[in-house]
């Protein structure tokens, strides 16, 4: 296992949001955080560790602030070393002086997310644990922060170390055979070993299927507005928004690049783009909004297909089908919208087809309450019962290998290859997956994973 050389040295930095507030938090860590601390505070002598202490903070030009003070015991902290917490007022210029005082005291700046990989380097967090914090802090709705509280308090890590569990039991009877081999014999029938590949990979692939649903959380929930021109997709788009977001007009056309925002739904993200009308058109400009209308409903997981109430089955299905023809409508949740219902003279039914329909009228505001419920029902009916999902793309990359790595275990066993040739892509599939939780890092990984973190995380 490669990781980083920790270093002896102090580090410090603020650890709240820039910016005047109340309080403002700055942080210590490192074998001289309390010495350097306390070179500050002539009030104390010491500090109890785990216990908030009132104290002031003196400078060489006199009381800079009261301020209450914490201290971590190593190896009981955050990073696994002597840590420090000084609570201060949020004035800019109390924040910028203390970390000048702890700086010419032997403290450096922390690097972006330096704290956390401290943690990581003590065996406080493993890696996935330890990117769970960067996504807790993103968080900005509640099922993307009940994914990151989860990963961060290891539901994640021991689905992983189950894995890497039965990989490991797979490379013992692999092994066995190996050690043997001139006595020719065989510790593990291919019936058992390839009993244990079919468990191996339904885990990998289970997972490596949750991250189309698990990034989908964490990112908001793709929802394409799609539909022909002057049906109401914009108006649409603005009722659910509750405000005036896109054009609307009778025009044909008005809509000629997709828009987007995000709303919070029940505690669910859901990232809903508005696209130009679907139609045969000369214009260039338009053509080309069409095409990105083809485009964002391809990457959409939900699509919210809008016409007009009065159409009829027939003419709707073939608008679908022609739709189909551009856009793969596989694995995607396809809603119906009849929308106008408040022009229709008559009661309006629901046409015969193989998808959900709603009948509303987005400028009036009717269905809208039933669509939001589909909405999330949709997302809700997909969720995992275990909570595992896969949401970091760099952990989706490292089980796609893993998986590739399987099939070709699963190739050699069926083809009788000897045990040191099926054992090459074992340990391949055992690198990657420890590459998600650290097991096997290099420098220039960890550098990349922590350099998107806050200087004071």
């Amino acid at each position: 296992m490669e990781r980083a050389t920790l270093t002896k040295d102090t580090i410090c930095a603020i650890a709240t949001p820039s910016g005047v507030g109340g309080i403002a938090v700055v942080r210590l860590s490192g074998d001289q955080a309390l010495a350097i601390a306390l070179h500050y505070m002539p009030s104390l002598s010491q500090l109890q560790e785990r216990r908030a202490t009132f104290s002031t903070f003196v400078v060489d030009e006199g009381l800079l602030d009261e301020v209450v003070v914490t201290y971590f015991c190593a190896p009981r902290s955050y990073t696994g070393e002597a840590m420090v917490e000084i609570s201060c007022h949020g004035s800019l210029y109390i924040q910028q002086r203390i970390l000048q005082a702890l700086l010419s005291q032997g403290a450096r700046m922390a690097d972006p997310g330096e704290f956390t990989r401290r943690a990581f380097l003590h065996g406080r967090l493993d890696l996935s644990q330890a990117e769970a914090v960067a996504d807790l802090i993103d968080s900005t709705n509640f099922s993307a922060h009940h994914l990151a509280v989860g990963q961060l308090r290891g539901g994640y890590s021991h689905e992983l170390k189950e894995l890497r569990d039965k990989f490991i039991e797979l490379t013992s009877l692999m092994e066995l055979e190996l050690d043997f081999s001139d006595e020719d014999v065989e510790f593990a029938d291919r019936a058992q070993l390839l009993a244990l590949l079919d468990v191996l990979e339904n885990k990998v692939t289970t997972l490596c299927n949750s991250f189309r649903l698990g990034n989908a959380i964490k990112t908001g929930m793709p929802v394409a507005i799609i539909g022909s021109p002057n049906v109401g997709k914009s108006t649409l788009l603005n009722a659910l928004l509750q405000e005036e977001r896109a054009i609307v007009s009778d025009i044909p056309g008005t809509t000629r690049d997709t828009i987007e925002d995000t709303i919070n739904l029940d505690g669910i993200a859901f990232r809903f783009v508005d696209t130009a009308g679907l139609r045969k058109s000369e214009d260039t400009i338009e053509t080309v909004g069409i095409q990105r209308s083809y485009r964002a409903a391809e990457q959409a997981q939900i699509i919210l297909y809008v016409a007009e109430a009065e159409l009829t089955s027939v003419a709707l299905q073939e608008d679908i089908n022609d739709l189909a023809t551009h856009v793969s409508l596989q694995g995607k949740q396809f809603v119906v919208l009849r929308n106008k219902i408040d022009r229709c003279e008559a009661a309006v039914s629901s046409t015969t087809l193989p998808y959900p329909q709603l009948l509303i009228s987005a400028k009036q505001g009717q269905g809208l309450e039933a669509l939001r419920q589909l909405l999330v029902e949709t997302v809700r009916c997909e969720l995992p019962t275990s909570d595992v999902l896969v949401t970091n793309i760099r952990h989706y990359e490292a089980l796609q290998q893993v998986k590739d790595a399987l099939g070709r275990v699963r190739q050699g066993i069926t083809m009788a290859l000897t045990a040191d040739l099926v054992l090459i892509d074992i340990r391949e599939a055992l690198y990657y997956l420890g590459q998600i939780t650290g097991q096997v890092t290099t420098t220039d990984l960890l550098a990349t994973i922590f350099s998107r973190f806050c200087i004071g995380k």
